[in-house]
């Protein structure tokens, strides 16, 4: 019986990643991760009790998401990107090679200090105003977007929220940090550039259009220019204290859009109506799948497996953990893998260094698929809103010559770190 259990769970599970990953019959991804964690509840195999708990587990996350996204949307309506695209356009001077640069340049602060999902969300509509802008081919510049928001999101704790995941409690201090992260993330960031830089170097030979028409900067749009910074400011000092990102996150998106939408008169309905709610289900369901993982008990014997390995070889360890967790992030999606490092890490009690190697799997890894994180499926999301589509086959082809070199880069660099 326990057996048949387990098999229906992995079973369930599979599928609904599958569904996540491939999206069947053109369903969006939250259908077959919701479905999934039905599925898990009404056959009984997980009480309904510990699914709820499971998603509660989420409750930052979402706070997180919703601000971010409340953010993105005002800005958008309040012409902030469109005024960015111009002055991006502008100091390109006409070159495409130069506004590729100054894309990268942007998404490696935005991801720095306001998270990778930050700029999936608030960047991607920028970049792509930007190119419509410059009257460019919009993809090279979009898988910019796409790429740096992972290659970039182990700089600090702050640069994606998974990394306060997977640390949990056992979180280094700040100082400690940059002493694992500093070299891989530079080796990180540099390699994607130049992988990237020479995968999309036939569209980035001509001109572009710097003649773009002046825009302003409204009134409305300098606020929430201004509430994207006092955000960072904000995720920083809560970063420094070890508090959750979350709530601060949402309490500053929606305080920045209420003040825009009471000074400008407006009902707050069309931003509420645009944002994509849609991410909520997709993280809730992927978290009750991980719980119903745990609940077949593999969890355990992969921390037993993990702590053997850690004492008989922890340099090796932390190579192999980090190349396997890269490449299961990108099977069942790097946030339910965030989540089960966690568990197994810290069951385990691995050392720093081999957390820091799985760490890195779970972030730069899912460059390698469409899917493989949550700040590329919200990347999606935001490319189908302006009728752009990436297929995963294509996403595959580009992430196979940027990520894996980037990765061994990497896990190269902190392995010269030290235990």
């Amino acid at each position: 019986m326990m057996w048949n259990a387990t098999t229906a769970i992995w079973s369930i599970a599979g599928l609904a990643t599958f569904g996540v990953i491939a999206r069947p019959w053109n369903l969006p991804e939250y259908i077959w991760a919701v479905a999934g964690a039905v599925l898990l509840v009404a056959c009984d195999l997980l009480p309904w009790r510990d699914a709820a708990a499971a998603a509660g587990k989420g409750r930052d996350v979402y706070f997180f998401l919703v601000g971010m996204m409340l953010l993105a949307e005002v800005a958008r309506k309040e012409g902030l990107f469109d005024w960015l695209a111009v002055q991006a356009v502008r100091y390109s001077r006409g070159s495409a090679s130069r506004l590729f640069a100054i894309v990268y340049a942007v998404g490696t602060i935005v991801t720095i200090f306001l998270s990778n999902d930050a700029t999936a969300v608030v960047l991607t509509p920028a970049v792509y105003a930007a190119t419509r802008a410059a009257k460019v081919e919009p993809l090279p510049y979009l898988f910019a977007c796409a790429f740096i928001a992972n290659a970039a999101s182990f700089v600090l704790p702050i640069s994606n929220p998974a990394n306060l995941v997977v640390f949990g409690e056992r979180m280094p201090t700040l100082l400690e940090w940059m002493r694992y992260f500093a070299l891989p993330s530079v080796a990180s960031i540099v390699a994607t550039f130049i992988l990237l830089r020479i995968s999309q170097r036939g569209s980035l030979t001509g001109r572009v259009d710097d003649n773009s028409e002046h825009i302003d900067l409204t009134r409305n749009a300098a606020i929430v220019a201004f509430g994207l910074a006092a955000t960072a400011v904000v995720l920083l000092s809560a970063s420094a204290f070890g508090r959750d990102l979350g709530l601060p996150t949402f309490i500053c998106g929606s305080a920045v859009a209420v003040i825009v939408l009471v000074l400008g008169r407006k009902s707050p309905m069309p931003v509420l109506r645009d944002v994509s709610w849609s991410v909520l289900p997709l993280v809730a369901g992927l978290f009750i799948l991980v719980e119903g993982l745990n609940h077949t008990g593999a969890l355990s014997g992969l921390a037993d497996l993990l702590k053997q390995a850690a004492a008989d070889a922890p340099r090796e360890t932390a190579w192999g953990a980090g190349i396997i967790t890269a490449i299961a992030s990108n099977l069942i999606n790097n946030l339910p893998m965030g989540l089960i490092a966690a568990t197994t890490t810290q069951t385990a009690q691995a050392p720093h260094q081999i957390t820091a190697a799985i760490l890195i799997g779970v972030d730069l890894g899912p460059n390698l698929s469409v899917t493989g994180s949550l700040a590329t499926i919200l990347w999606l999301v935001a490319l189908r809103r302006e009728s752009e589509h990436v297929g995963a086959l294509r996403f595959l082809r580009l992430g196979a010559w940027v990520m894996p070199p980037a990765l061994i880069l990497s896990l190269l660099a902190l392995s010269l770190v030290g235990p």
